[in-house]
């Protein structure tokens, strides 16, 4: 071959690379367009159907009225004092808050899972208040301890606590909701709705529950009720920063987990509330694909549920060496 031949063919040979290199390019960059294009159609048809294809409502702050379980502490004192800065709020917890409560917050002291407790409060709430706009069943209890390990005073209170409260909260306010056709209801749950993890079993079966109780609540607010403008919203946030987890926070050399404030969990309640938007969060926001998890192969899943377990065994040899 000539050197003449042999440049004309590298010349070729270049132009057919960066020609080949070129639609590479475009079809890589058509394929992230249609992606994000997909994604925002998705994102925007999921939001319409969480809402029921029903128009967003103007938040008026002088209409509302929320009433948030467990607002003595933790999350619930959060989310508290956070819709304290723009309307009333009232407050169902067995435990009287250890701080001072802003002027247009009210404390009631009940017993969330009792039908009378919770009756007794809210004649006196609609008597004061009127009729509650925004419920935040928030109230919650954790128990370490395995199946064979937890007494039956831990069982039946964790899912006293946890989900029969949601259905006796609502069996007493949401008929308002019903009638007026608009209102929100926010159920916390947990990463532990998707996740089920050894020690902590009957924390994770309450979540799951709650999570069961959102989609079904859903459901008879649109077919049973005919009331499809009231707002359902839940929340489920991984590690937060509470005396409900100090059991492994104490121990963070050996627990090594991100730990949220509860800043995080409120800001988001809070997003959907003024905009009158239902849905369900995740937090962290990365861990969104956590619904996904049991769409999963078993062996997929698997991992994921034994991380978590390592983790809190972990912890719980040290706890258990602590305290023997």
């Amino acid at each position: 071959m000539t050197t003449r031949h042999y440049i004309a063919f590298t010349g070729t040979s270049l132009l057919v690379s960066m020609l080949f290199l070129n639609q590479t390019i475009t079809i890589l960059l058509g394929a992230v367009a249609s992606s994000v294009v997909v994604y925002c159609l998705s994102t925007k048809l999921s939001r319409q159907v969480q809402n029921n294809f029903q128009a967003e409502e103007t938040w008026n702050p002088d209409d509302e009225l929320a009433l948030v379980t467990g607002g003595s502490g933790a999350i619930g004192k959060q989310i508290m004092e956070d819709l304290a800065k723009h309307i009333r709020v009232v407050i169902l917890d067995i435990v009287q808050p250890d701080f001072e409560l802003p002027e247009n917050v009210t404390f009631y002291q009940v017993d969330i899972s009792s039908t009378k407790s919770i009756s007794d409060a809210a004649s006196d709430i609609r008597k004061l208040h009127g009729e509650p706009t925004i419920i935040v069943n928030n109230a919650g209890v954790f128990h370490h301890g395995t199946i064979l390990g937890s007494s039956e005073e831990d069982l039946r209170r964790t899912f006293d606590v946890n989900i029969v409260s949601h259905f006796l909260i609502l069996k007493e306010f949401l008929p308002s909701l019903i009638r007026k056709n608009r209102g929100h209801v926010v159920t916390m749950a947990s990463v532990a709705s998707f996740v089920a993890v050894g020690e902590m079993v009957d924390y994770c079966c309450s979540k799951a529950s709650a999570l069961a109780f959102h989609e079904g609540l859903r459901q008879e607010l649109k077919y049973w009720y005919q009331a499809p403008n009231v707002r359902t919203s839940i929340v489920h946030p991984l590690w937060v920063e509470t005396p409900l987890i100090q059991g492994f926070t104490r121990y963070q050399n050996t627990f090594r987990q991100p730990i949220m404030n509860p800043r995080v969990v409120s800001e988001a309640v809070l997003e959907h509330i003024h905009t009158r938007k239902s849905g369900q969060i995740v937090l962290p926001g990365h861990l969104s694909v956590a619904g996904a998890l049991r769409a999963l192969p078993l062996w997929l899943q698997e991992p994921v549920r034994s991380f978590f377990s390592k983790v809190v065994r972990r912890v719980s040899d040290v706890r258990s060496a602590e305290e023997n």
